[in-house]
């Protein structure tokens, strides 16, 4: 730990660190959302993904040191980009090995953070919520934070407008300062009368998910409350490694850890647990009611996005990224189209997706469908696949400028490429070929090959894949500057 730590430290040397939780998977905005690329990576909302957003938030150098994020190993280069996108320097990207809750994640994040500095106060946020970065969520943060540095674990409680049977509650105690308060009791999601009650009675807050932590009083409440919470964390972090721009944790440590929320294993039984109330615009953009609610609206309440059009319908969300969608006749429907799949259901039944993906994720004939898009993006840039047939498969790829794909080879198909933008450099067995628009070259079985944008703009082309299987694991990368095998 102290070598990743010494590596880590420059960076990590600021009032407030905040720890972005990235790894989640957001099964109920499928079809939009999928494991490959979830919802805090795409832009569900017009413009930057909620990833980019939270990033933003916790851009003010005055108010934050660099921010220390946590994600899935898969998702390690959809950080890194998206981060360098909006011109942010990262303090350390974790990559967990296997799912563990968000207890273990935090934990490591507070394992590396006071091996830097011992005051370090954590400030732990959802990627995926959308926010209001207002001048009221500002004062919210600074006061959670000297409420945090009196030694208190502070969790954000957000004041209901509405019976809401999504969200866990917080029940509101005696006043500590800052503006904190003591949580009197943790409420699980309540049914419709339940809430209401709490609506009425006032003293109830919406559980927000995110925290205010002094990191060496969390850890002293981690060891003491959840001790295979504290271990596995400690260990993993002691045997992480570095890997390219990433801090791998140690996987047989980490895998250690029990599968448990930080609001189980610490929140419900620390004596330190308080809640700041705070009135900011927040959405966890959970399902897609949440995402109608966070859009602008016609004067018939429908919320539109991309190619389409509603005629005599009303409070309906209609998204679609490819085909135009014609709703005609209908009030309370979601209807979200991509490339290669549609739902449509009642927004008001929108928690059902979560639940219809699992099972579109249990059939193997629909299992990709909740795993990948149509179009799949890698390091270098990314592909879409066009068409598949008995022994072929076309695609268009687009390669970022600078960017190269692994030197490979396959076992089991030949390949075909036509540039129709920008300038291809190809590298076939010795020999280096440059192709521009219009220009094409075959690619034997068996070849050892390499495709490259030298250029300034996007390089895109056509590739023709002819074998006997035509599957992605069908690649030996042989050089790989994304250290991929």
């Amino acid at each position: 730990m102290l070598n990743i730590a010494k590596q880590c430290k420059d960076k990590l040397v600021s009032s407030i660190v905040p720890v972005i939780l990235a790894g989640g998977q957001g099964t109920r905005l499928w079809p939009k959302s999928r494991s490959a690329r979830p919802k805090q990576f795409i832009d569900l909302i017009g413009g930057d993904s909620l990833f980019q957003r939270s990033l933003d938030r916790v851009g003010d150098a005055g108010r934050y040191s660099p921010a220390i994020v946590i994600t899935n190993a898969e998702y390690r280069f959809l950080v890194a980009e998206q981060a360098l996108s909006v011109g942010l320097e990262l303090g350390a990207i974790l990559l967990e090995p296997v799912a563990r809750n968000t207890a273990a994640a935090i934990a490591a994040a507070a394992h590396l953070a006071v091996a830097s500095d011992e005051k370090a106060v954590l400030h732990v946020l959802a990627s995926d919520h959308m926010i209001d970065a207002s001048a009221d969520y500002f004062a919210a943060v600074d006061a959670a934070a000297a409420a945090a540095r009196d030694g208190n674990l502070v969790t954000f409680g957000i004041t209901p407008d509405r019976p809401e049977t999504g969200y866990g509650y917080i029940a509101i105690g005696e006043a500590l300062g800052h503006g904190a308060h003591k949580v009197a009791a943790f409420v699980e999601k309540p049914n419709l009368e339940r809430a209401e009650d709490m609506l009425a009675k006032g003293g109830f807050a919406w559980n927000s998910g995110m925290f205010m932590l002094p990191a060496r009083q969390f850890l002293e409440e981690c060891e003491k409350l959840a001790p295979e919470v504290f271990a596995a964390s400690r260990d993993a972090v002691a045997g992480a490694h570095r890997d390219l721009d990433f801090i791998r944790l140690e996987e047989t440590a980490f895998s250690a850890s029990p599968n448990i929320s930080v609001d189980f294993a610490i929140f419900e039984h620390t004596a330190r647990a308080a809640v700041l109330p705070v009135s900011f615009d927040w959405s966890d953009l959970g399902a897609w009611d949440a995402v109608w609610k966070g859009q602008e609206r016609d004067a018939q309440g429908n919320a539109i996005s991309g190619p389409a059009m509603v005629s005599n319908s009303t409070n309906s969300l209609i998204v679609s990224d490819h085909a135009h969608v014609v709703v005609d006749g209908l009030d309370d429907v979601a209807v979200i189209a991509t490339e290669d799949a549609v739902f449509v259901g009642r927004l008001s039944q929108a928690q059902n997706v979560g639940a219809l993906a699992k099972l579109l994720k249990a059939d193997a004939s629909t299992r990709a469908l909740t795993e990948t898009h149509k179009t799949s993006y890698r390091p270098w840039g990314g592909y879409s696949s066009i068409l598949m047939g008995e022994r072929f498969q076309v695609k268009k790829l687009f390669v970022k400028p600078g960017k190269k794909l692994s030197l490979q080879k396959h076992h089991h198909r030949s390949e075909h490429w036509v540039v129709v933008r920008g300038t291809a450099e190809v590298t076939v067995d010795d020999k280096v070929t440059m192709l521009t628009e219009n220009q094409s070259i075959y690619l034997p079985l068996g070849c050892t090959h390499r495709l490259a944008n030298p250029g300034k703009i996007e390089l895109e082309l056509i590739e023709v894949q002819t074998g006997s299987y035509l599957g992605e694991d069908d690649i030996i990368r042989i050089e790989d500057e994304f250290g991929r095998s």
